[in-house]
C-alpha cells in the first residue's frame, strides 16, 4: 500500500523544474571570432543559440542577437564587428537560471524582467552542463502543470469529474451505437467508519489502494473518475448488459478483499448503481452523461438501501428521484419568480494585511415551499437552458445594487461581488444591466465587483473583452472566479482585464497538507502579483490554511472560517473593525 501511495505523492509532488524542460546546447569558446559564429548560425538554421563560455562562466548568445549587431545600423554592422569575438557578441543583460529552479519560480523571474527582455531564450545550468530553454515552453508547461491538477484528483490520481466530463463527452461523441454506453456509480460502504477509528490518513490509504485495483478492474477503453470522498465513476462505451454486470460484480468483489495499513486489516466494501442510455432516453435537458451519472447514483442509493455491497439498477419510474427532482425544479421556478422567493445573502472577504471584511460576494439563494431549499447548484443550469437566467441576473444586479446604496446610506459602504452567467455576457445584457442599476440607486461603480468564470471568458474572448473592458473603464472591477478549474493560462489572465484572480477552493483545500498543492497556490499568488492582479482564496476554513496563505502572500479570503454566507441585517457583526482585527489576532493564534 504505501508504495502506491508514494508513487501518488510522487507524481502529484512533480510540478517540473527548469533542468527538465531545458535541452542542451552548443558551446563555444569566448575568443572565437564573429566570423566563426555567423557561419555556425547560417550553417544550422534551426539553432537558436549558442553557450559563450569565459573562466568557468557561461553567457548565452542567440541568433537573434548575433544577427542584430551584424545587420547593424545602415547595414555597416559586419564591417564593424570584423574582428570581434564571441563575449562582445553577449549583451550586458545576459542572465542564466539554476536547473533546480521550479517552473512556477522561473515564471516569475521571468515576469519581473523588463519587457523586452521577457522573450528570450533562457540559459539554464545544471550539474551536466549548461542548457538552454524558451521561455514559451516555460509557460506552455506550466499552464499544463495547472491544467492537469485542475482535471485530476490530487490523491488517487485518477481524472476528476471535469476530466470525466471532458473525456466522456468526446468518447460518447465517438460511438456509433448509443445503446451499448453505460455509467458505473460506486461509493464504498463502510468508509467514515474507517476515518472516524483509525484517521484520515487510513482512509486516505484506502482510497489509494481502491482506486489502483479500480484500474485493474475495468477495462482499458473504460473512463475511470473519482468523482469526490469515496464516490467513484465509470464510463463504458460499447458494452453489453452482459459485459456491464460482469465489471460492476467484479469492483464489488475487489472491494470486499481487505486492505492493509500500518499493520491492520481494513475492511470496506462497495455498493454500485449501474445506468444505460436506455434508462436515460426521456432525458432531454441532461446531457447524455450528466444523465448516466443521476441514474447511476440513484441506483447506487437502491444498492445502498437494500443492504450493500451488491449491484442496482433503477426501475426507470419513481425510482429516478433526482431527475424526478428536476423536473419540479423546472415547473417551480415561474412561481418562485413571482413570489420573489428568491434573495441574496452575503459572504465576507477578509483583507489578509488589515483584517477589513468590508468586501462581500453576493450568492444567490432560493427556499422553495415544495422543494425546500434549492441549491443554485441545481436552479443555475436550469435557468440557463430555459433563459430565465437573463431575468434573475438582471434582477440581482439591481438588488445588489440597491443593497450597496443602502450600506452606503448607513455609514458602512460595502463593495460587493456579483457572479455573471455566461449567456450573460453572450447576450450582451450585462453593461447596461449594471450601468443602469448603477445610476438608478446612485451607486459609485467602485462598489461593484463583476465575477466571470474561465469557461464564460474562453465562450467567445473577443466578445468578453469588449464588455469587460467597458466595466472597467466604468470603474468596475472584474474578478476570475474559480481560477484553475478550467482552461487555465497566463495568456488569459494578461488578455482579460481583471483587477483580481479567485483560487478555487479545491486548490485551496489541501494546501496546508500538501506540499505540491501549497506550491501552486503560491505559483498563482506570485504569477497574479507580477502582473498587477490581487488574489482571493476560496473556501478556507482551517487556521492553518489561513495561515499558510497569509505566508504565501495571499491578499484576501473568503469560506467558513471568515463567515457563511449571511443575510444582509446578520452582517453588521462585520463593521466594527476592532472586533474584526481582533478575530484575526485569534485566528492567527490559533494557529
Amino acid at each position: 500500500m504505501s508504495s502506491i501511495r508514494d508513487t501518488v505523492l510522487d507524481r502529484a509532488d512533480r510540478v517540473g523544474s527548469l533542468a527538465d524542460l531545458a535541452t542542451s546546447v552548443q558551446q563555444v569558446s569566448a575568443t572565437t571570432p564573429v566570423t566563426e559564429i555567423d557561419r555556425v548560425f547560417r550553417a544550422d538554421q534551426q539553432l537558436r543559440s549558442l553557450v559563450v563560455h569565459e573562466n568557468g562562466i557561461c553567457f548565452l548568445l542567440t541568433r537573434e542577437q548575433v544577427e542584430f549587431t551584424l545587420t547593424g545600423r545602415l547595414g555597416f554592422g559586419r564591417g564593424l564587428h570584423a574582428r570581434s569575438t564571441a563575449i562582445q557578441m553577449v549583451p550586458e543583460n545576459s542572465f542564466a537560471l539554476p536547473g533546480q529552479m521550479s517552473l512556477a519560480n522561473a515564471a516569475q523571474r521571468i515576469l519581473e524582467m523588463p519587457e523586452g527582455n521577457r522573450y528570450r531564450d533562457v540559459l539554464v545550468l545544471t550539474d551536466e552542463g549548461p542548457r538552454v530553454v524558451s521561455v514559451s515552453q516555460i509557460f506552455e508547461r506550466l499552464s499544463a502543470e495547472f491544467r492537469y491538477a485542475a482535471l485530476h484528483d490530487p490523491l488517487t490520481g485518477l481524472p476528476n469529474r471535469r476530466q470525466l466530463e471532458e473525456s466522456g463527452a468526446a468518447s460518447i461523441e465517438g460511438t456509433e451505437d448509443m445503446t451499448r454506453i453505460a455509467v458505473l456509480y460506486i461509493d464504498l460502504d463502510g468508509f467514515k467508519a474507517i476515518n472516524d477509528t483509525f484517521g484520515h490518513q487510513a482512509g486516505d490509504e484506502i482510497l489509494i489502494g481502491f482506486a489502483d485495483r479500480l484500474r485493474h478492474l475495468v477495462r482499458p477503453t473504460d473512463v475511470l473518475a473519482r468523482l469526490g470522498g469515496d464516490e467513484f465513476a465509470v464510463l463504458l462505451v460499447d458494452v453489453d448488459d452482459v459485459q456491464l454486470l460482469a465489471i460492476a460484480d467484479r469492483v464489488v468483489l475487489g472491494a470486499s478483499v481487505p486492505f492493509v495499513c500500518d499493520g491492520h486489516l481494513l475492511h470496506v466494501s462497495a455498493s454500485v448503481g449501474i445506468a444505460t442510455v436506455g434508462d436515460v432516453a426521456a432525458e432531454r435537458e441532461l446531457s447524455r452523461l450528466d444523465a448516466l451519472l443521476r441514474h447511476a447514483d440513484g441506483a447506487m442509493l437502491k444498492a445502498k438501501q437494500a443492504g450493500k455491497r451488491q449491484v442496482a439498477r433503477l426501475d426507470g419510474h419513481g425510482e429516478a428521484a433526482p431527475i424526478v427532482r428536476n423536473a419540479l425544479i423546472r415547473r417551480r421556478l415561474p412561481e418562485a419568480f413571482e413570489t420573489r422567493a428568491f434573495t441574496l445573502h452575503y459572504q465576507p472577504q477578509m483583507d489578509l494585511a488589515s483584517g477589513d471584511r468590508s468586501a462581500v460576494e453576493a450568492l444567490l439563494r432560493w427556499t422553495d415551499p415544495v422543494l425546500g431549499a434549492v441549491s443554485p447548484a441545481e436552479f443555475i443550469p436550469i435557468m440557463e437552458l430555459s433563459g430565465d437566467i437573463l431575468r434573475i441576473g438582471q434582477r440581482v444586479i439591481n438588488e445588489a445594487c440597491a443593497q450597496a446604496r443602502t450600506w452606503l446610506d448607513a455609514g458602512t459602504p460595502r463593495r460587493i461581488a456579483v457572479n455573471v452567467s455566461p449567456l450573460q455576457l453572450a447576450a450582451r445584457t450585462i453593461v447596461p444591466d449594471l450601468v443602469s442599476a448603477l445610476h438608478r440607486h446612485n451607486v459609485p461603480a467602485h462598489l461593484i465587483e463583476v465575477e466571470i468564470t474561465e469557461g464564460a471568458a474562453i465562450t467567445d474572448l473577443p466578445r468578453a473583452i469588449g464588455q469587460l473592458q467597458q466595466l472597467r473603464e466604468a470603474g468596475i472591477s472584474i474578478a476570475l472566479d474559480d481560477y484553475g478549474t478550467g482552461f487555465s493560462s497566463l495568456a488569459l489572465l494578461r488578455s482579460l482585464p481583471l483587477t483580481t484572480v479567485k483560487i478555487d477552493k479545491t486548490f485551496v483545500d489541501n494546501i496546508d497538507s500538501s506540499p505540491s498543492d501549497a506550491l501552486l497556490v503560491g505559483g498563482i499568488i506570485d504569477t497574479a502579483h507580477a502582473i498587477g492582479l490581487s488574489v482571493t482564496a476560496e473556501g478556507v476554513e482551517r487556521p492553518s490554511q489561513l495561515q499558510l496563505l497569509r505566508d504565501l502572500r495571499c491578499d484576501t479570503v473568503q469560506g467558513y472560517l471568515v463567515s457563511r454566507p449571511v443575510a444582509p441585517e446578520q452582517l453588521s457583526q462585520h463593521c466594527d473593525r476592532a472586533s474584526v482585527m481582533s478575530d484575526s489576532r485569534s485566528i492567527r493564534g490559533a494557529k
